[in-house]
């Protein structure tokens, strides 16, 4: 049987997650009461990753003049940080 999904926004799970480190921290919880929130935790912190991870890529794609979408990247990206660094070692 899969899991249910929770209606949560991102800010709601972030919340959850905080006061779970914020428990474990003060460290006033049952060892097995900590496992429990350390697992809980984790998964609260998997599914975080994967929604900014899925957001980070909606935010990477733009739209040509057709209306398909196309990856938004710049392949000089690279080229510029070498070029920075040759200046850095010419000024030193």
């Amino acid at each position: 049987m899969t899991e249910p999904k929770t209606n949560e926004t991102f800010e709601q799970k972030m919340e959850k997650l905080e006061t779970i480190v914020n428990q474990l921290e003060q460290g006033n919880v049952s060892l097995e009461d900590s496992m429990d929130k350390f697992k809980t935790g984790i998964k609260l912190s998997e599914e975080l990753q994967s929604t900014l991870t899925n957001a980070e890529h909606t935010m990477a794609k733009m739209m040509d003049k057709d209306g398909n979408e196309k990856p938004f990247e710049n392949p000089s990206d690279g080229s510029d940080d070498n070029n920075e660094d040759d200046n850095n070692g010419q000024q030193a």
